[in-house]
This record gives C-alpha cells, sequence and structure tokens, in this order.
C-alpha cells in the first residue's frame, strides 16, 4: 500500500513544482507575443502587490509604506489607470522583518496572487530578490540594500545606494553635513552602525563618502547588535567620545533605526557631546508626540533622500493631496515611509506608461531600458543608470523646537566612485 501512495505523492509533488516554476511565463494579456510574459495582466487590470515591514520584534514600523503606495495607485486609477487597465493593488504583505517570511511573501504574491509586480517591498531584508528576479518580477523600493544593485528586475524608486565595486557613491550626506558644519576642512566624524550585513555594508560605504567628501572618518564600526537595542549605551559613546585622538568628533552618524538612535543620540546627550548629530530615518512628525523621544531627537539632522515636505513645489503639493485621499481626508502627519511606498508605486507606473498597451514584462523591461523623467520628488530618474547608482540628490533637515527645518537644501551632487 506505501508504494502506490508514494507513487501518486511523488507526482503531484512534481505537478505542483512544474505549476510554480512556469507561473512567471503564464499568459493573461489578449493579444500577446507568444512566450512574453503577462502574468497578472488582463485586458482590463494590472495586478501589484506589496511587501513592507508593518510588525517587528523592535517596534519600529514601515507600514505607512503601503499607504504611500495605495495613494499613487488611486490617482492612477482615477485617471484612467495606465492605457486603459486599472492598476488593481492588493496590498502589502507583512514580513515581519524576517527573511524567511520575506522570501515567504514574495513566493505567495507571485505564485498564489500571480502579481505583475511588486511595488513597494520595504524591509531591512530582502531574502525573496533572487526569486522575484528569477520569475522576472519588476520590483521596486528603496534601493538601500545590495539587491537593489544589479539585478535586471529590481528598481529602487531613487536609485541603486548600496553599489558594487565599480559603481558609484550618493554623497547627500557627506556634502549636506558639511554645509552644515561650514566646510569638511579638518572636520571629523563618527559612524556606527548594527552588526548585520547591512549595517556592515553601510559602514563601508560611508566610510568612502564621507572620506571623499574631505572628512577625517574617526570612528567606523558596525557593532551593536542587530536583534534588540541595548538599555546600556555607555560603551558605545565613550568610545565615539574618545575616538578624534581623544576628543569627541565634530559629528556622529548613526546608520540605524528610529529605536536605537534614540538610545544612542540621549546617551550622547548625557555624555555631554555638542556636536552634529545626524541619521537617514528620523523624518516622521509622529515621532513627535512623545516627549522623551522628541527630547531625543531635538538638534538631529535627518537625511531626505527626496524633497522635504517643507517643499512647495507641484510635485510636493500632488503627493500631499494624494495621501490625504487615501486616508479618507483625515489629517495624519506625513513621514518618509509613505514617500517610499508614492515613489516604489510612481516609478513603476511611469515605466508601465511608456511599455505601452502590449504590456508584458518584455515590454516593461525594454520601456526601463530607455527611460528617463524630470521633475520628481526624488529629481531626475534614469535607467537603467538607477540600478548601478543613485539619482544622487537629496537635503537635510533638522529637529528644532518640535518642529522640522531644513538645514540643507534639496539638491543633486555629483557622485564618487565606490571602491
Amino acid at each position: 500500500m506505501l508504494r502506490p501512495i508514494r507513487t501518486v505523492a511523488a507526482a503531484a509533488a512534481a505537478l505542483l513544482l512544474a505549476t510554480a516554476c512556469n507561473s512567471a511565463s503564464t499568459s493573461g494579456a489578449p493579444g500577446g507575443a507568444a512566450g512574453a510574459t503577462t502574468r497578472g495582466v488582463s485586458a482590463d487590470s494590472v495586478r501589484v502587490g506589496g511587501i513592507v515591514s508593518m510588525t517587528t520584534a523592535s517596534g519600529y514600523s514601515k507600514k505607512d509604506t503601503d499607504l504611500g503606495a495605495r495613494a499613487r495607485y488611486d490617482r492612477a486609477n482615477a485617471e484612467g489607470g495606465v492605457h486603459g487597465r486599472r492598476i488593481d493593488y492588493l496590498g502589502a504583505e507583512d514580513d515581519g522583518q524576517d527573511p524567511a517570511r520575506n522570501l515567504a511573501a514574495a513566493r505567495t504574491l507571485v505564485q498564489q496572487e500571480k502579481v505583475f509586480a511588486v511595488a513597494p517591498m520595504s524591509s531591512v531584508t530582502f531574502s525573496g530578490a533572487d526569486f522575484l528576479e528569477q520569475q522576472k518580477v519588476p520590483t521596486f523600493g528603496w534601493g538601500t540594500l545590495p539587491s537593489f544593485c544589479g539585478p535586471k528586475h529590481i528598481y529602487g524608486f531613487n536609485g541603486c545606494l548600496v553599489p558594487m565595486p565599480g559603481g558609484t557613491l550618493n554623497q547627500t550626506w557627506p556634502e549636506g553635513l558639511g554645509a552644515v558644519l561650514g566646510g569638511t576642512k579638518g572636520k571629523s566624524v563618527a559612524l556606527i552602525a548594527a552588526d548585520s550585513d547591512a549595517g556592515k555594508f553601510g559602514i563601508r560605504t560611508f566610510t568612502q563618502g564621507f572620506t571623499a567628501a574631505g572628512f577625517r572618518v574617526s570612528y567606523a564600526k558596525a557593532v551593536v547588535p542587530a536583534a534588540s537595542a541595548p538599555s546600556d549605551w555607555s560603551a558605545y559613546t565613550k568610545e565615539i567620545l574618545r575616538s578624534d585622538g581623544g576628543r569627541a568628533p565634530d559629528a556622529v552618524v548613526s546608520v540605524m533605526q528610529t529605536p536605537y538612535n534614540i538610545g544612542l543620540f540621549t546617551a550622547l546627550k548625557r555624555a555631554g557631546f555638542k556636536g552634529v548629530i545626524s541619521d537617514p530615518t528620523d523624518y516622521d512628525p509622529g515621532l513627535l508626540t512623545k516627549e522623551a523621544t522628541r527630547q531625543a531627537l531635538d538638534g538631529v539632522h535627518v537625511l531626505l533622500q527626496f524633497e522635504p515636505f517643507e517643499s512647495q513645489s507641484p510635485a510636493m503639493r500632488q503627493f500631499k493631496e494624494d495621501i490625504a485621499k487615501a486616508a479618507g481626508g483625515k489629517d495624519i502627519p506625513l513621514n518618509m515611509h509613505m514617500v517610499t511606498g508614492y515613489m516604489s508605486a510612481d516609478l513603476f507606473l511611469a515605466i508601465a506608461e511608456k511599455a505601452g498597451r502590449e504590456l508584458t514584462v518584455e515590454s516593461f523591461q525594454k520601456a526601463a531600458a530607455a527611460f528617463s523623467d524630470t521633475g520628481t520628488l526624488v529629481g531626475d530618474r534614469a535607467e537603467p543608470k538607477g540600478q548601478r547608482e543613485s539619482f544622487g540628490c537629496g537635503a537635510l533637515v533638522q529637529l528644532r523646537n518640535g518642529r522640522y527645518e531644513v538645514s540643507s537644501p534639496f539638491r543633486c551632487y555629483p557622485p564618487v566612485p565606490f571602491r
């Protein structure tokens, strides 16, 4: 009895495997060319999903990335969709910032939901990248991970921010801090990150970037436990505050998320640090509702790779209007996660529009290979340049007395080679 059952089970498994392997090449769009990849495309809609870290062990959440994406898709649909096709946005899968769940979310979206694209993908882990690339799924997100640099079907909404050797580095952060300090000559900076692959890579890239801008890097370590924020930061602050020949550096740059930054910055201030503090994550008015958080972040210069919300440009006014509509008319605080979702969707829509009515992965990729536009919230965009380097634009804002103020205006800087 066992042998027939095993035979049937093996046959069923083989059938399921074949179905999964062929999921990328199913034809759903009328008029598609033979062999064209049209998964998720019908005569009147395009299916799109997202992957976002909505819940995490530390409490940090990127859930508003989903709202930002929905806001942009809602406007696209209100304007008639893409060549008459409505964007059927399924919402975002929550990967919990867990590599296993990230891959599982990617598989669910492709094999079960049959999406044409994943936009947005926003997490500190991207274990699903190889699978999405193999399945030829156009994927869009914040290019802060190596997987956004190189693969043919994966795009950073503001380009590749962590390039491989031979690529270039975005100089927004070091040049912006140099402007805040009145120049980089003779100035020192300490860089700190979590003990993770992303943290180590961040230290490597920013060490080169700040050095190229003229800073003396006195400290550069990815040593903070990645699983949870330390309760005692004294070991880190003591080393940082003695790193510049026994003195404190002119600036401390944290390449970490909000819960870590709150603890580190509070400890630095209590230790008497009077220099410049900066990070890339804490541009969020919602953080200011708690007194302790507001005090920890007061005076901090936050890196932005998009126009500040304080901008009066047409693109920013449109963004605010779209977010308000998607939120049901509620007056909700804006944050950078909304921009991540919105601009990931925006880049996908812009390329899909250029691809034309006969939408396939192949026509989409052909359009991407010659894509460029100007005047967006992230500056001028171009592909496939964005898969090798960033678009090079950004700004700094500083939290002062409970509100954000632009400390280094939005502009684009020439990149430098990454080695």
